[in-house]
């Protein structure tokens, strides 16, 4: 009997289906169900408690997306897991992992507290891929948190996921904020502001490049690197570049560079010309880590705070929250620069 397993009190304030679900949880902590054994049918419980399908699919999709009940088509569903406490089971998805993306990733993780279980993904700026990890995972997750990169379709292959249950981190567009939350970087906005905070600095210099190779760096910080060009115009040159590869660096020259691997060849080409780096030549790198406070004495840096944007993510997926938060941005001085 379905009873044994299930209550469902029709006096109660309580939905009907989080009955089922906190039943369900009373049955596992008693002992009454183990591991591995078929629970009731969703035709059972519909009639020992009166109940529609619709109530009941509710009940077992949550408890699926939680991890606590798998299903077998044809034969029924099954208990899968005996940990009740943990309501959260999230679905994170990133382009690539590196450096500052582990500082996000171990904020994050830290935040919860150890209130959820976490399942990390990677796209690697595959649309294919991305579009076949959703779509392979949907209702298995009670929360899923999605880098889009730039991917300008995403909204069509995130609709068919819950859209109270989707999260965007890091990239967004104009269509992904109409739908959902999201923790997100205002890269034009950051760059030129950015840029003007080291207006000081900068001055030292005669030329001034961006090295763009386009691909996964956001459109954005191309636009904020033209942005600050028009408006100051008649102080640097200005040039963006899609490589530093047979490229010959000059003294009094500053260059941005978003890929490490380009912050490293420049340090490299400084010593071979023996130019003073932050005073022949300038160098900003984008996203901080700590190797970069003692590269060449320190790079100075154009970074997000990936640890507080992590701490933001988990406190608005524990809590339920539905907004826009732009993480904080900054030029980190350091003496490439």
């Amino acid at each position: 009997m379905a009873s044994k397993i299930f209550t469902v009190a029709t006096d109660s304030g309580v939905p009907k289906y989080k009955q089922l679900i906190n039943s369900l949880y009373e049955s596992i902590e008693n002992g009454d169900v183990q591991i591995g054994d078929q629970l009731p049918s969703i035709n059972a419980i519909c009639k020992e408690f009166n109940l529609s399908r619709d109530t009941v699919l509710v009940a077992f999709n949550e408890l699926k997306a939680r991890g606590v009940i798998s299903s077998v088509p044809g034969k029924g569903y099954y208990l899968e897991s005996n940990i009740t406490q943990l309501k959260h089971k999230i679905f994170l998805l990133f382009e690539e992992f590196n450096v500052f993306k582990e500082i996000l990733y171990n904020s994050f993780m830290e935040s919860l507290d150890g209130l959820a279980t976490v399942d990390i993904y990677f796209h690697h700026f595959n649309e294919r891929v991305f579009k076949e990890l959703i779509e392979n995972n949907n209702g298995k997750y009670t929360s899923y948190i999605i880098m889009p990169a730039k991917f300008t379709d995403a909204y069509s292959v995130l609709k068919q996921l819950p859209k109270e249950k989707v999260y965007i981190l890091d990239q967004t567009n104009a269509t992904l904020r109409k739908h959902y939350p999201a923790v997100y970087q205002n890269f034009e906005k950051d760059m030129f502001r950015a840029l003007s905070s080291g207006l000081d600095l900068l001055k030292k210099y005669k030329k001034m490049y961006l090295v763009y190779p386009g691909g996964k760096e956001p459109e954005g910080q191309m636009k904020g690197f033209k942005k600050f060009a028009s408006q100051h115009v008649n102080e640097w040159e200005y040039d963006i570049i899609v490589s530093l590869k047979g490229h010959v660096i000059q003294k009094s020259e500053v260059y941005i560079v978003p890929n490490d691997n380009d912050m490293v060849r420049l340090v490299k080409e400084a010593s071979a010309n023996q130019f003073k780096i932050g005073e022949d030549l300038g160098i900003i790198s984008y996203n901080d880590t700590p190797l970069k406070e003692v590269v060449a004495d320190g790079i100075t840096t154009i970074s997000t705070d990936f640890q507080e944007m992590g701490e933001l993510l988990a406190k608005m997926v524990l809590g339920g929250e539905k907004s826009l938060v732009q993480n904080k941005c900054e030029l980190i001085r350091r003496r490439s620069l």
